[in-house]
């Protein structure tokens, strides 16, 4: 019995998971921006938030190019 793995499936999976990352890693700086917080350095804030938003962009093309689900996984550090 040969089992075969539906990649574009497996690619959704795996843009779910990505986005609940960068959504994880994005409310904190969410928070600061939306309660501005005296004090707070909102460009440093922003900074931040942009820097997570690139490093998922990459991660979101690497899933899109990936061949197999063990790629998807190794991405997304599963």
């Amino acid at each position: 019995m040969i089992i075969t793995i539906n990649m574009d499936k497996a690619k959704t999976i795996g843009h779910k998971i990505r986005r609940a990352k960068r959504a994880e890693e994005l409310a904190p700086l969410d928070a600061m921006i939306m309660k501005q917080i005296p004090g707070t350095d909102t460009t440093t804030v922003e900074d931040e938030r942009q820097a997570i938003r690139d490093k998922y962009a990459v991660v979101q093309t690497r899933i899109d190019t990936a061949k197999t689900p063990e790629e998807i996984k190794q991405v997304l550090g599963l």
